[in-house]
């Protein structure tokens, strides 16, 4: 059997990667869709934050980046 050229790797990777990439953000929208929904039950950032132990900041810029109406990154 012969092996695979490093090319065919990289371009394999390369794949992965975009696929990965593909399903971190969709788990970064899901995930601030339910922040957003944390602060909807408890009725602010703050609380939200800290019933996560996490700081108010860390929440917020989660929102903001991957929230309903965020532009989102693209890679082409």
């Amino acid at each position: 059997m012969e092996a695979k050229s490093w090319r065919d790797r990289i371009g394999e990777e390369d794949q992965l990667v975009e696929q990965l990439q593909g399903l971190v953000s969709d788990s970064a929208k899901r995930r601030a869709q339910a922040l957003l929904d944390g602060v909807a039950d408890l009725g602010s950032v703050a609380e939200v934050a800290r019933d996560l132990g996490k700081s108010w900041n860390a929440v917020d810029k989660a929102i903001k980046k991957n929230g309903p109406g965020a532009k989102g990154r693209t890679t082409k």
